[in-house]
């Protein structure tokens, strides 16, 4: 993506359709007169005064404990330095962003035009009872350390400067880990640190609490080897201050065990590793260059283990690792501070996290066979869906333990489904399919390419390496809207009807022909059929010069859908096709089946939908619990339409009976389950969360999904073809850009799994 597209992209995202990217949204009833009135007034006095009795009531009445301020001045914004408080708003929501998707907190961003500690520290203690927590962000050294020090002593609620603890966690959980695997011991490593601000500062403070020794610590700034020695040191360099004989950075990594880059890009060479002592370990963490690129590094030596701040290679040291499950535990036991202990608890919690078994979910999103810990893996990933539920606990229990906790936790298996709770939101789901599709993008053929949205969709999907994009259409306007759009990639475009497609079409057409020759196709009505872009884009999948298919933008579905079906063939044992939607609700991700295909499906077509969107749900590495919905429950009535859930339901457990299956079922119960659990102790979903939904026909479930969407503004995937031996989708007439961005990210997952399994 060149730069300016990069900028402008950037920039529309930032402004459009509202300016900034949090909002404040009502949690209760306001759509009568009733409602206004306990809101505001008269009701609002009674908690007003409940808490004027007792300062605790405002965590019962208000939102305060689960409200964090993520307070900057703009005076060391990552990459950017001291840019002010405005200019650092997009990074402080960007901030409250990450809070609410990895931990369901709530966040308001306050940027302070306010340099003078004493005036920061009065400012944000001015503002402290709004908050159940304080989250300092983008504060320059040593201004920052100060400002930290005070409001922790002056403060009842949790503060951290995440900049120096948020890092200094991760790495220390990378760090003790690292040791372990390499069999060496904290006490005895020589460390060298390079940089000296706040991340550096806190990470060796950090690693000395955790057993390493100060005089084994080297720590390097701009002007080399801080040294007892030198001239105008800050109190902070005056800590880590060495008398060792060395000078420069070079000097410093002879016979270094550890290397910790908090610098900047490139200052590490290949000769410096090969320094190091044998088994060295280095974390080049400086963004968004490491101090010496992954590749090179482990070209360089094969006995290193390696971790950078970037996604793209193994062991990412990220802080979205800890400061969202740090305010979790700390906000859900009312703790009164994050201390010493919090942290080190934080550090066990992610080591130990990376030693257990990895879930498949977390294998699949990744590409790996399995991620086991060693080398290449000794931190967890940031979207383990564990994290929610293994760290906080650690946090609220470090918490307690030390005297913290205002709301100590007795149930603490019920605490950890609470935190599983919190965990249910569709946008994640997005990042992992997405996550995944990019570690081996495929060709998607898009048979609608001269249509604005399309190719804007097929454009995001280049530039964010889903997949390769093909597209078909009217080359002369894919052209004019390559270059109104600033899409100036090369990547193919054929148009079908041109005479250059003329060999292409002929050898299509023979194939077809051969396939349907027998049920009233001629050659010559082949060759017409391969003009038109849905058969021409099907035949490229057929014959492997693509890997899957997007289509369906512009026409309505049954028109697009039959040519599809004519020319791929459908799975092996599967007689019939259909469509899910998977649906991103705030209480996880939801398969509906069928939601396009069969209008009023038998009892076996019902079974075997059910197998096929079972069979789609562990694709997404979840463990499918599948309800059967109608309007009665367990045998209520005796209507054709529960009779035949009744016969699909016991055809299940009679012969596959390992699929989670159950019903009929009203959809209330399907979803609540405590309700289920006192009327219907029996059911096969007691105890389980339903995540898959199948309809006793399309009206129901066409209607549903359709209504989801508009009205309570759920993201869609989907329709997803079930059945097929291809990776084809057809989207919704009209479909949105990110529809179709995502309905690529799945074709491209589908095309990876059939490739799999063709070679097994």
């Amino acid at each position: 993506m060149s730069e300016s597209r990069k900028r402008r992209e950037a920039l529309l995202y930032h402004a459009k359709p509202t300016p900034g990217k949090i909002s404040v949204v009502p949690t209760k009833k306001y759509a009568t007169q009733h409602d206004l009135s306990l809101a505001y007034s008269p009701g609002v006095a009674e908690p007003c005064l409940e808490i004027a009795k007792d300062k605790n009531n405002v965590y019962k009445y208000t939102s305060k404990s689960n409200l964090v301020a993520v307070i900057s001045n703009g005076t060391a914004v990552l990459g950017l330095g001291d840019i002010g408080p405005e200019a650092s708003k997009p990074v402080m929501e960007g901030k409250g962003v990450l809070f609410k998707i990895f931990a369901d907190i709530d966040v308001f961003d306050i940027e302070v035009d306010v340099t003078d500690v004493d005036k920061f520290v009065e400012t944000v203690k001015a503002i402290a009872p709004t908050f159940g927590g304080i989250n300092l962000e983008d504060i320059k050294a040593p201004e920052a350390f100060e400002i930290e020090r005070r409001l922790k002593e002056e403060l009842d609620i949790p503060v951290m400067h995440d900049d120096q603890h948020g890092t200094a966690i991760i790495s220390a959980a990378a760090l003790i880990n690292a040791l372990e695997i390499n069999g060496k011991n904290i006490a005895e490593v020589q460390i060298v640190v390079n940089g000296a601000g706040a991340a550096a500062i806190s990470c060796t403070r950090l690693y000395l609490a955790l057993g390493a020794k100060r005089e084994n610590v080297v720590m390097c700034d701009s002007k080399g080897v801080i040294r007892k020695d030198r001239d105008n040191l800050t109190s902070q360099k005056e800590e880590f201050a060495s008398d060792k004989n060395v000078s420069s950075l070079e000097e410093a990594m002879h016979n270094a065990d550890v290397f910790i880059g908090l610098s900047k890009g490139n200052v590490v060479t290949p000769e410096m590793l090969l320094s190091m002592a044998k088994n060295p370990i280095v974390f080049a963490m400086a963004n968004p260059e490491p101090e010496i690129s992954y590749d090179l590094a482990v070209k360089t030596r094969e006995d290193i283990i390696m971790a950078t701040g970037r996604s793209d290679h193994p062991n990412q040291v990220n802080n979205v690792l800890g400061f969202p499950f740090i305010f979790r535990g700390a906000l859900d036991v009312r703790a009164t501070k994050i201390n010493e202990a919090m942290k080190l608890a934080a550090v066990k919690a992610l080591a130990d996290l990376a030693k257990k078994s990895v879930p498949e979910q977390v294998n699949i999103v990744y590409d790996e066979i399995s991620l086991s810990f060693g080398k290449d893996y000794i931190i967890p990933k940031p979207f383990d869906p564990r994290l929610i539920y293994e760290i906080p606990p650690a946090i609220a229990k470090a918490a307690m333990d030390s005297g913290v906790a205002k709301e100590p936790i007795e149930d603490w298996e019920k605490y950890r489904e609470e935190l599983m709770d919190r965990s249910g939101t569709g946008t994640k789901e997005i990042r992992l399919l997405h996550n995944r599709a990019k570690k081996d993008p495929k060709k998607i053929v898009f048979a609608e390419a001269d249509h604005l949205d399309v190719l804007k969709a097929a454009q995001r999907v280049f530039e964010e390496k889903i997949g390769f994009p093909i597209l078909l259409g009217r080359k002369e306007l894919i052209l004019e809207l390559k270059e109104e759009l600033g899409f100036d990639d090369e990547v193919p475009i054929l148009d079908p009807k041109t005479d250059e497609e003329e060999e292409k079409r002929n050898r299509y057409a023979e194939v077809f022909w051969k396939s349907r020759q027998r049920k009233g196709v001629t050659l010559f009505e082949a060759k017409k059929m391969m003009r038109e872009r849905n058969y021409f884009a099907a035949m490229m999948v057929n014959s492997g010069e693509a890997d899957a298919l997007i289509t369906g933008y512009s026409r309505p579905y049954p028109s697009v859908v039959r040519p599809i079906l004519e020319l791929i063939e459908k799975d092996k044992g599967v007689t019939r096709v259909a469509a899910a939607n998977l649906m991103l609700t705030k209480q996880g991700p939801m398969f509906l089946s069928d939601t396009t295909i069969n209008v009023n499906p038998t009892a076996k077509d019902l079974a075997k939908i059910t197998q096929l969107t079972s069979a789609l749900a562990k694709m997404f590495g979840m463990k499918p619990n599948i309800a059967m919905l109608g309007f009665s429950n367990f045998g209520s009535t005796k209507s054709e339409s529960s009779v035949k859930i009744r016969e699909a339901i016991s055809y299940i457990h009679r012969n596959h009976p390992s699929v989670i299956v159950d019903g009929e079922l009203q959809a209330d119960f399907a979803l609540n389950p405590e309700l289920l659990a006192k009327e219907f102790p029996f059911s096969k979903l007691n105890g389980k969360k339903v995540n898959v939904l199948i309809f006793p026909n399309l009206d129901a479930a066409n209607i549903t999904y359709k209504l989801m969407k508009q009205i309570n503004e759920i993201e869609s995937i989907g329709p997803i073809l079930l059945g097929m031996s291809k990776p084809v989708h057809i989207i919704q007439l009209g479909a949105s850009v990110d529809e179709m961005v995502n309905m690529a990210a799945l074709a491209v997952v589908d095309a990876q799994n059939r490739a799999v399994i063709k070679k097994a």
